[in-house]
């Protein structure tokens, strides 16, 4: 299933800049950054527990939003992409 993982971090303090990369990083690992603060990550069911209950336990809900979008295994009509960022397809070829 694809899953849309916004975030938005409080970088105050040193703190919430570390909750930032860690985000980050877990999401990466995860999936394609296709904004700043958005990701898409292509995952089963049991991996997407898993990054789910990775990423909330690195937020701090007093100081942090996250924000997850289910959009299902049928993702491809629910998803249009326009502007300047090249788009890909998840579950095409990676090539390094």
């Amino acid at each position: 299933m694809l899953v849309l993982i916004s975030y938005d971090v409080n970088t105050e303090d040193a703190a919430g800049r570390r909750r930032l990369r860690r985000i980050a990083r877990l999401c990466s690992s995860w999936g394609q950054r296709v904004q700043f603060s958005v990701f898409e990550c292509l995952v089963d069911n049991a991996q997407w527990l898993r990054l789910r209950a990775a990423l909330t336990a690195e937020m701090d809900p007093e100081k942090d939003s996250l924000r997850f979008y289910l959009l299902g295994n049928k993702w491809r009509g629910k998803v249009e992409h326009l502007g300047c960022k090249a788009a890909y397809d998840p579950e095409g070829p990676l090539i390094f």
